[in-house]
């Protein structure tokens, strides 16, 4: 579908500055929102609010439908009167650069133990009521992720497939006798899941009441190491143990010559597409309830994907394999109605790919610091751009603006500068400007660009598996930044809210 022509931010909660060691849905949250709507902006792009395991990436998480608990604001928490002003200043952190993810952990488990059992304490009338709506509504996911984090906790953390035998293939009788021996840990999980979803409902809403629409993320792939495999052994491609069978990865290119080995297993498309894609459509549902609209990561894996055995070390002898394609979305848009669905087509895009994603327009991405290799018909290039586009500065897996050109080859910088006309002192301006000023229906940047920031503050590098996710931003850098700008920038490029369609 086409969106409105409009301008936006994407920054993660967590990068969101507060008192508790990690961004949350509390107060910071809503400054945020108000800065959007102060600047004339009506998008807000967050990462995936999945739960995270090793590495703490959104990109790999225990659940594809629940929600990180350690967004869960404290301040809200007290204001219900489920913590008490010294349990909620016995858990403040210092507010950096970073997140603290291990000490807000320990911290924010506390706190929510506390918070939980006052809940159940006092449920009662309308509160019971909504706690048993929300239950039975989301039990197709709720209940099997509550008794894994459970049983993951129990087992240490381990790998599921690694747990005793008769709980990693679910016998009946030792889950029946693990419930009523954990009972207490899974009411903590149900409790989580809740809140999580109540206070993100209510930011969500106080967004959409200030005109903004917020799109989330959903990975292709998930985690193996995950409830939605361990209670759905049958979709993935896993042996009656639960090990992988076939991974996900990228093929050999010029970037690594081994490519890419991502280690998430295979769909078995045969057995969803016998239930009626059913997972896929309660995801996209879920997904719609929680966001405006959706950035669907790895879309070229719909069309086809790279598979590869799982014994194997590197991805260089996998092979592509046909996707779902539209028998996939065909479905979705059938359950679900209007689609209002980004494709992340970078890298490796193919025929098949532009079509399947022309097929439902949905717009595709256009990045600005990939258009600088010389080349006038590069595709990143603004004047390349289509209108059913969305242009971006840089991803959560790019540099800055500042640190790219700041590590960037000098032809690159020459011809950035001269297609610019700039000296390359405000380059992070100079790449917003020609965004917003482009055809593309949206223009969305990251909020390190219009802070001026260098690549000391970069979100992801892909490839790596420490030191990622860990930007926060401060109160300081937040209001150092430029509304003006902003302002005249989205007004000059024709993405003032106006008379727009429905949120």
């Amino acid at each position: 579908m086409r969106f409105p022509r409009s301008g936006g931010t994407l920054v993660h909660p967590t990068s969101f500055p507060g008192k508790y060691g990690i961004g949350d849905f509390g107060y910071e949250a809503r400054t945020f929102i108000n800065f959007l709507a102060d600047t004339d902006q009506t998008i807000w792009q967050v990462l995936p609010l999945t739960p995270t395991g090793y590495g703490n990436s959104p990109y790999a998480s225990y659940s594809a439908f629940a929600g990180n608990a350690y967004l869960i604001s404290p301040d809200i928490l007290l204001e219900k009167n489920l913590i008490t002003p010294d349990e909620a200043k016995a858990a403040e952190l210092p507010n950096g650069t970073e997140v603290l993810y291990e000490e807000a952990f320990e911290k924010k488990d506390k706190l929510y133990e506390l918070a939980s059992a006052r809940f159940y304490d006092t449920l009662s009338g309308e509160d019971e009521k909504k706690f048993k709506k929300f239950k039975k509504e989301h039990k197709h996911w709720l209940d099997d992720y509550v008794l894994f984090m459970a049983c993951s906790l129990h087992f240490e953390k381990q790998p599921w497939n690694t747990w005793d035998k008769d709980i990693a293939t679910r016998q009946p009788k030792a889950i029946t006798k693990f419930k009523k021996k954990f009972s207490d840990q899974i009411k903590l999980q149900y409790w989580k899941q809740f809140e999580f979803l109540n206070q993100w409902m209510a930011l969500k809403d106080y967004a959409n009441e200030k005109g903004i629409r917020v799109i989330g993320d959903i990975p292709i792939f998930v985690d193996h190491n995950s409830s939605d495999v361990w209670a759905n052994p049958k979709y993935f491609e896993v042996d009656e143990l639960g090990n992988r069978k076939l991974v996900a990865g990228v093929p050999p290119d010029y970037f690594s010559e081994t490519g890419q080995l991502w280690g998430n297993p295979q769909y078995n498309w045969k057995e969803l597409e016998k239930d009626g894609f059913s997972w896929w459509v309660d995801r996209f549902k879920h997904m719609f309830l929680t966001c405006d609209a959706i950035r669907v990561d790895h879309f070229r894996g719909f069309d086809a994907y790279w598979e590869v055995d799982a014994k194997e070390t590197t991805a260089i002898n996998g092979r592509w394999v046909d996707g779902p394609g539209e028998k996939l979305f065909d479905t979705i848009l059938d359950k679900c109605g209007e689609l209002p669905i980004i494709a992340e087509d970078l890298g490796f895009v193919t025929e098949g790919v532009e079509k399947l994603r022309d097929k439902y327009a949905f717009p595709g991405m256009k990045i600005i610091q990939f258009a600088w290799d010389a080349d006038s018909t590069n595709s990143f290039l603004p004047h390349n751009y289509p209108q059913n586009s969305v242009t971006y500065t840089g991803t959560h897996d790019n540099d800055t603006s500042i640190g790219w050109y700041n590590s960037a080859p000098e032809k690159e910088k020459h011809f950035a500068r001269v297609y610019c006309k700039t000296d390359g002192n405000s380059i992070n301006w100079d790449f917003i400007r020609l965004g917003m000023l482009s055809v593309a229906d949206q223009a969305i940047f990251p909020l390190q660009d219009f802070m001026n920031l260098g690549g000391e503050h970069r979100m992801n590098f892909p490839g790596t598996s420490s030191g990622n996710w860990l930007w926060r931003y401060t109160h300081d850098m937040l209001n150092s930044v430029d509304r003006n700008a902003i302002r005249e920038l989205i007004d000059m490029g024709n993405r003032k809210p106006g008379d727009k369609p429905n949120l």
